[in-house]
């Protein structure tokens, strides 16, 4: 039987219409940028190209530029550990999703009220040689009542893979932008 994933994520951090024009209907977008400041027009350009394709579009890390310009959630990385994103007046329709590495991060994710957790990295990357697998990222998701999300090393090879996680779906950060992708 086909596993169907409902959330699928892609980063980006910038606006680049070649490769967003690639992207399938059902993959969302999260906007971050850490080498320089949040730039609106190309929010305001995202969030009309996400509007016109029915996908959703996340911001990282600034809850107050997500509410003003009405995007679909905010997006806490693993290093932000501030529990204050819930004295805000969320509306019913704006999602709060984070990324966590470990059980500690998970339960700070938790308290900022995130309701879907990008736990990574799930398989090997090139940047460290700390990762979960299969066996670590399952037992991290158990008695917890908050999605999984698989992040970090996602590629055509271990889709497999994925299966056999307890997530209801995966992110990639170049994994989605090449044209062999789902």
């Amino acid at each position: 039987m086909q596993k169907k994933y409902s959330q699928l994520y892609c980063y980006v951090n910038d606006y680049n219409y070649s490769d967003l024009k690639n992207l399938n209907k059902n993959i969302h977008i999260i906007y971050r940028n850490y080498k320089k400041n949040i730039n609106t027009s190309t929010l305001i350009l995202l969030k009309s190209f996400c509007k016109k394709h029915g996908l959703k579009l996340f911001l990282s890390n600034n809850i107050k530029l997500a509410l003003k310009y009405k995007l679909n959630g905010i997006y806490i990385p693993a290093f932000n550990h501030q529990i204050n994103y819930i004295k805000y007046v969320i509306p019913k329709n704006f999602d709060i999703i984070g990324s966590a590495h470990n059980f500690k991060e998970i339960l700070i994710k938790k308290k900022q009220g995130c309701k879907s957790i990008f736990l990574s990295p799930t398989f090997k990357v090139k940047k460290t040689n700390n990762f979960l697998n299969i066996s670590k990222f399952n037992i991290l998701t158990l008695n917890n009542k908050v999605r999984f999300i698989a992040l970090g090393g996602i590629k055509k090879t271990n889709l497999n893979k994925i299966k056999l996680l307890n997530v209801s779906g995966y992110a990639g950060i170049s994994f989605f932008q090449k044209k062999t992708a789902p």
